[in-house]
């Protein structure tokens, strides 16, 4: 949730901390609350095999460790746009990005140019471990008529700049030590965020609908949650990060 304020949130009046987390919040408040049935078709959850026997989990547990859900929020600018998050432990690679996919195109221009559906534009940004910017995009095959290939632009922090990154929860007790809350929620933040999470998690107690899935350690998450995104005409990002 934290990722969906930092992308939908517009820009603040001033770059400081009660105008930062005001834009955060504002996006909370805009969010869908999602209804009982809808938790059933717009969540996806799952736990990897193998966890029942971590020392300390009784045999019988059942929380999930991997989650995936579908969220609107409700103003002008992300009208109709959907946002899935997912998040899970166990999975293929520690990463943690934003993939913001553009609209395909409504009419494809070129007399003798592909005609079916291509992979969209997008553009992912890294946030850990390798932190950067990469844009997708198509572009022309040179003298080969009107073929299309995805390529990429890609900038990486390690690459343009000496010497250890920093760790996040450096950059936070310097923060703190210097009296700068932007990078902490705020109550209002954090009661909003929990409105949001709190139905899910009654749904999947009372009704437990969807099913907890399984999956297996170094994957993406289960399978199902791969064809839900797929009967969506959407597809996961699963790539790991370049970390040199």
């Amino acid at each position: 949730l934290q990722l969906l304020t930092l992308t939908a949130m517009e820009a603040p009046v001033r770059f400081e901390a009660e105008a930062v987390r005001d834009e955060k919040v504002k996006v909370l408040r805009a969010v869908r609350p999602l209804r009982p049935e809808d938790v059933a078709t717009d969540t996806v959850r799952g736990q990897y095999r193998g966890y029942l026997v971590e020392p300390g989990v009784r045999p019988d547990s059942q929380p999930a460790t991997f989650a995936a859900l579908k969220l609107h929020i409700d103003n002008w600018r992300w009208q109709g746009v959907p946002f899935y998050l997912r998040s899970g432990k166990a999975m293929s690679c520690p990463t943690t990005q934003v993939v913001i996919q553009f609209r395909e195109p409504p009419y494809m221009l070129f007399e003798g140019g592909p005609r079916d559906h291509r992979d969209a534009n997008r553009l992912v940004i890294q946030i850990q471990p390798a932190e950067g910017i990469q844009l997708h995009f198509h572009t022309k095959v040179p003298d080969a008529g009107m073929r299309l290939r995805m390529t990429d632009l890609s900038f990486r922090f390690r690459d343009t700049f000496a010497g250890p990154m920093p760790e996040a929860y450096q950059r936070l007790l310097l923060d703190a030590i210097n009296g700068d809350a932007s990078l902490f929620a705020r109550a209002d933040e954090v009661e909003a965020a929990w409105s949001i999470v709190d139905p899910i998690q009654a749904a999947w107690d009372a009704a437990a609908q969807p099913p907890l899935l399984p999956y297996e350690p170094g994957e993406w998450g289960p399978v199902e949650a791969t064809e839900w995104l797929a009967r969506q005409e959407r597809e996961w990002f699963d790539t790991c990060p370049v970390l040199h």
